[in-house]
């Protein structure tokens, strides 16, 4: 049988991603500067809300450690302790260990206790001795309300009209009525109003009265919502800011109204009776309720007095959105169920123009329409899968930690770009590979503390990590600002690792790629980090196998940066269909500047066997697509031929030659690395309107491969001319 309570488990599993996640977000607030009693409240918030949901599931070890956590952020939150970089760094730990806790929850591993030991003992002489001795007398168990009320029409009443409260009464002290109504969201955020009560009970004598008339019957019951809601009579020495105090981390998520009683007030029964009814809030107005204040007029009307809006300049308190959670095989589904609306899109397209029908006519008018509809289903979905890379980031943070300490060095990482969206699959298939870049810049990329002092350098140093969307694709960068890369020890490993020649003479940038080469490793000894042999080869082989590229700039003494091009999606995309001898393939859109049929005054001869390409008084190298996939020779004239000019990511220009354009078009993208492997210049395949399957290429993979073949050897050779015109 199936656990009712799994499903909500997972939910609170879900949840906890976010709370760490703000809990991130409040740390590198404070390590930018930023430090106010907000950020402090974010994160003692997120700290409170996992630990209270982690109570409810009996998860012992993840209450006990979230409990210490949040005492110490609660003598942060009061002043009673001041933030330095040694306490800032105890806190990451807590993210982490925090973070390791609740993924240990939800996969049923067993928590190595050991491991947190340390960073419980840092906590432990932080937490002041009156709050250690309460720390045994936390208990989570599941605690059993009584509706049963009793009827206080037969409960005697005092001379003022109110019931009596036990414990006798205080001249100093003053009676107040309080109405708490939760919202839904105080309980999805992991609150239990039990606690808040069993608080105020803790300021004075309390009665409470429980309103259950709003709960349905069983039939018609959501477990999921909330139908009580509370009014608390207490009788206290404390004043009405004490009584807020209370509710502090359930503001905005529940209605509070507090009342002070006098001689005057009526009685409780004819509160309840009358004007003081509580119904559950509806649902499209609770979003709008807030907590409210105590007002500092001493009158006995309810509190009104709001909470003051935030700046308009302050981005962190933005409103949540609503969301919904779906499964991502539902998702997946969806996706590929697009997928083939874009194939039939395109069978139809093709049917409509082997007919011969008139472009004016209504069947090509809805055809266009259905299109364009296809479309914007198509990007929508895409939409729903695309992720920014935060989460990503955040655990590359983690790893410059880590990596940072154990190795002995002070390292800063700063990120740009977190909410650049990406397809979730390459989120997912990107953490390994980035983690392997990252550990390679702290191990290799950046000096000792010691030498960048000598160098005249900060102590510190920083390794940037930016994502951005470049021409329909995403570009990730790992930065350091380290030695750069040392290429006559790179190209001295490599060869007497017999990777190269001795007498090679290569460039920069062919040093620089070697680091790409299987076994290649420039450490010199073997460290947790690094030295094993398993090197960028790895990285790049995982950035190609999801259609991306990687590339290197180094400048000594300044630092290095690897950049890694990535499709927006691996699903579909919009791509130009050209023909090359007989053969349909699929050049992708974004990857093209501009297309133009060829005459004789744009070739010019480079080489025996090359010719290139004038475009405005400057020339492009020529790439004979059909020659260099093996279709065909070199042709011997390419006037009447069509070019499709492509940029490279360092901004140079190629020019492909191709016989025709036939169309453009979506396509669905199939992949081909799990049956046939990487194949040099193909990205992918897809399935055209007419059932035929064609290739889509990869332009820059295909120039950085290309033999550049444009001439037949028997050709008489010219020299290069200028341009015409």
């Amino acid at each position: 049988m199936a656990d009712p309570m799994a499903e909500i488990k997972a939910s609170f599993f879900i949840e906890c991603d976010e709370l760490l996640e703000a809990l991130q977000d409040g740390l590198q607030l404070i390590e930018n500067g930023e430090q106010d009693s907000d950020t402090v409240n974010v994160i003692f918030r997120a700290v409170h809300s996992i630990k209270g949901g982690a109570g409810a599931f009996g998860l012992t070890q993840l209450v006990d450690f979230a409990h210490r956590f949040e005492t110490v952020l609660d003598e942060l939150r009061a002043d009673r302790m001041q933030i330095d970089q040694s306490l800032l760094a105890l806190f990451y730990q807590c993210g982490d260990v925090l973070s390791d806790l609740v993924r240990e929850s939800r996969d049923g591993i067993a928590h190595d206790i050991a491991s947190v030991q340390p960073v419980l003992t840092a906590l432990d002489q932080l937490i002041p001795a009156d709050e250690e001795d309460t720390d045994d007398a936390v208990d989570f168990q599941p605690m059993a309300v009584s509706l049963d009320l009793p009827d206080l029409d037969d409960m005697p009443l005092t001379t003022d009209g109110l019931p009596p409260l036990a414990g006798g009464s205080d001249d100093t002290a003053k009676t107040y009525l309080i109405r708490f109504v939760p919202q839904q969201a105080l309980y999805t955020l992991g609150n239990e109003p039990v606690f808040l009560l069993s608080a105020l009970s803790e300021l004075g004598t309390v009665q409470v009265s429980c309103d259950d008339n709003a709960v349905p019957p069983l039939e018609d019951l959501d477990p999921e919502a909330g139908y009580l809601c509370w009014e608390i009579q207490i009788q206290t020495t404390k004043d009405e800011a004490c009584l807020c105090e209370v509710f502090e981390f359930v503001e905005g998520i529940c209605a509070l109204e507090i009342t002070t009683l006098g001689t005057a007030q009526p009685t409780l029964c004819d509160s309840i009776e009358a004007d003081l009814a509580i119904s559950p809030p509806d649902p499209e107005v609770a979003p709008n309720l807030e907590l409210a204040l105590p007002s500092p007029a001493p009158s006995p009307s309810p509190v009104t007095q709001a909470t003051a809006p935030a700046p308009a300049n302050d981005t962190r308190r933005e409103a949540p959105r609503a969301t919904v959670r779906v499964e991502l095989e539902r998702v997946d589904r969806l996706v590929n169920l697009v997928g083939e609306l874009v194939i039939n899109q395109a069978m139809l397209s093709q049917s409509v123009d082997a007919a011969g029908l008139s472009a004016n006519t209504s069947v090509h008018t809805g055809l266009e329409e259905f299109l364009q509809l296809t479309r914007d289903i198509q990007e929508s979905v895409m939409l729903i899968r695309a992720q920014p890379v935060k989460s990503l980031f955040q655990r590359m943070s983690r790893i410059v930690r880590e990596a940072s300490r154990d190795i002995g060095k002070s390292v800063r990482l700063r990120t740009d770009g977190e909410n650049t969206e990406v397809d979730k699959t390459v989120i997912e298939r990107l953490a390994d590979p980035l983690t392997h870049m990252i550990r390679n810049a702290v191990d290799h990329g950046l000096e000792t503390d010691a030498d960048r002092v000598a160098a005249g350098k900060p102590a510190e140093g920083t390794i940037e990590l930016t994502a951005a969307h470049r021409s329909g694709r995403v570009v990730i960068e790992v930065r350091d600002d380290g030695n750069g890369i040392n290429r006559p020890k790179v190209q001295s490993i490599a060869i007497s690792k017999g990777l190269v020649p001795k007498d090679a003479d290569l460039t920069d940038s062919e040093i620089d790629n070697l680091l790409f080469l299987p076994g290649f490793s420039t450490a010199t000894e073997v460290s947790n980090l690094s030295g094993r042999g398993v090197g960028m080869d790895v990285v790049r082989s995982a950035i190609q196998a999801l259609g991306g590229r990687i590339s290197i700039a180094s400048t000594p003494g300044m630092g290095t940066t690897f950049s890694i091009s990535l499709p927006l999606t691996l699903a579909v995309l919009d791509g130009m269909v050209v023909r090359v001898a007989d053969q349909t393939l699929l050049v992708p859109l974004n990857a093209i500047l501009e297309t133009q049929t060829l005459s004789a005054n744009d070739i010019r001869v480079f080489g025996p066997e090359t010719n290139v390409i004038c475009i405005r008084d400057s020339f492009v190298a020529m790439l004979d697509l059909g020659a260099e996939l093996g279709y065909r020779a070199p042709l011997q004239s390419y006037i009447g031929c069509v070019m499709l000019l492509v940029a490279t990511e360092d901004g140079s220009k190629a020019a492909i030659i191709v016989d025709a354009i036939e169309d453009q078009r979506q396509v669905v993208i199939k992949g081909l690395q799990d049956s046939y492997g990487r194949i040099p210049g193909i990205a992918a395949a897809t399935i055209l309107g007419d059932g035929q399957i064609a290739l889509i290429l990869d332009p820059i993979d295909l120039i950085a491969n290309s033999e550049w073949r444009t001439r037949p050897p028997s050709l008489e050779q010219h020299e290069v001319g200028a341009c015409n015109g």
